[in-house]
């Protein structure tokens, strides 16, 4: 192996070139910006697009790193390489420093890939300014976060963004038979079989990575196995290289799930599996079941799935299916979101598990979320009307001349605390979005509800 063993696979396997990467198409296309990028002269200089900082968004293992070392090999222009995660503003303003140097003493441009710049703080990314303003450095960066909320906007405006999607199955399997053959890999010493290249290609979830790392532990455990099995029982020791030996061996599906320790390989993050589950999750809570929730909560766990994600859906569960019949349910579902912001995987699971439990148990009620869609579509299709006048800001100079507030009654002054008056718009007197259900909390709201709309009407 070229590389040596010691390096992972996914790093031996990396290509030294924009037409050996495998995926994101729509990136590298005659012509695209990433074409251009590594085309360009390695002269400092050499043209607008030698210039071209850019910011790679994308998920984990969809090649990120991946492009930034193929375009700066395919220019030949001096790479440097910094994480956010170890490095600070002294090892940007040191890069930034040789990067000028390099310009104006030897003509020659400077590549900066910083990966994971979400990490940076903004005086951190504040650093990286001048260079790439003034050209100093074609700045490559890469995130797994929405740059416009994790990138400063002067770096984000003087920046390409791109966008990476993740790998299809046909670029993993394409990835998976070129790590097996290449002398960088395997070399043609283990094949798949139909079943395992099938589970590989779900287990991975558009992940390269995820893909040559669970390769290389499946391949290196069938040749572990293999060789056991030839020490045990020598056969073809004549030397004339036909035996079995010389065969590769065969990983099955049953040895990859063994060697990658994942019995749920069938979920995909990105796949029908995964919204499937999700789907049964939500189903389940709002079904009151607490048993087939913590299943579907626990599959999702065990694959690795985001907390973040099943906190969400948490949320949106309890605002949606449990609603005013129990308000306590989106308070315990966002105290578990935040639980597991404080306190990270695997503790995580338990206030989740608290949340879904409490969830699947309480009582339920989906008006909330059906009076807010009734007043969308009203006020989507325009039937609406001008705020009454009694309503409108009065705090402002003029505005009283203009009748803003006269008439308003103040609530706490009524009795009840209630005072008859309009709120509505005229065209929608009498419109009702909210209806409350008969289930929990829910219940006595509407008792009182119908209470206040007869106060609110002038009824007694």
């Amino acid at each position: 192996m070229a590389m040596g063993t010691t390096a992972p696979l996914a790093v031996r396997m990396r290509p030294t070139s924009l037409d050996e990467v495998v995926g994101q198409r729509h990136l590298l296309g005659p012509g695209s910006p990433l074409r251009r990028l590594a085309a360009s002269s390695q002269t400092a200089g050499g043209g607008a697009a030698s210039g071209q900082s850019v910011i790679l968004w994308g998920p984990p293992g969809t090649g990120k790193t991946t492009l930034a070392q193929s375009i700066a090999h395919s220019s030949d222009r001096r790479f440097v390489e910094l994480s956010a995660v170890t490095a600070g503003v002294k090892d940007v303003r040191q890069v930034m420093e040789a990067a000028l140097t390099d310009r104006d003493l030897y003509q020659r441009s400077t590549v900066l890939f910083l990966d994971e710049i979400h990490r940076f703080t903004k005086a951190q990314q504040d650093a990286l300014l001048p260079g790439v303003e003034q050209g100093w450095v074609t700045l490559i960066a890469a995130t797994t976060e929405n740059p416009s909320f994790s990138v400063i906007s002067p770096l984000l405006s003087r920046s390409l963004l791109l966008t990476l999607e993740p790998l299809d199955d046909d670029d993993i399997v394409m990835l998976v038979e070129r790590a097996i053959a290449d002398p960088r890999g395997f070399g043609g010493r283990i094949a798949l079989d139909d079943d395992a290249r099938a589970q590989l290609v779900r287990l991975s979830s558009g992940d390269a990575r995820r893909a040559l790392t669970a390769l290389e532990a499946a391949g290196a455990h069938a040749l572990e196995a293999a060789r056991g099995d030839a020490d045990d029982d020598d056969e073809d020791d004549d030397g004339d290289g036909d035996g079995a030996a010389d065969a590769p061996v065969t990983v099955t599906a049953e040895a990859l799930a063994s060697a990658v320790d994942r019995a749920l390989l069938r979920y995909d993050r990105q796949g029908d599996e995964h919204y499937d589950v999700i789907s049964a999750f939500i189903k389940s809570v709002r079904g009151s079941d607490p048993d087939a929730a913590l299943h579907y909560l626990a599959r999702m766990i065990e694959a690795g799935e985001d907390p973040r994600f099943i906190a969400r859906r948490v949320i949106v569960l309890a605002s949606e299916d449990i609603g005013m019949a129990d308000p306590q349910g989106l308070v315990i579902a966002t105290a578990a979101a935040q639980a597991v912001q404080l306190i990270g995987m695997p503790e995580g699971r338990i206030p989740l598990a608290e949340a879904v439990v409490y969830l699947a148990t309480a009582p339920k009620s989906n008006r909330s979320y059906l009076g807010i869609d009734r007043a969308i579509a009203d006020v989507r299709a325009g039937d609406f009307g001008r705020v009454p006048t009694h309503l409108r800001d009065a705090h402002y100079p003029g505005a009283k001349r203009l009748g803003h507030g006269k008439g308003y009654r103040y609530a706490h002054d009524a009795p009840h605390g209630v005072a008859t008056q309009q709120h509505l718009p005229d065209p929608l007197v009498g419109r009702r979005y909210y209806e409350p259900g008969a289930h929990g909390f829910e219940r006595d709201v509407a008792a009182r509800l119908e209470r206040i709309r007869r106060i609110l009407a002038g009824e007694r």
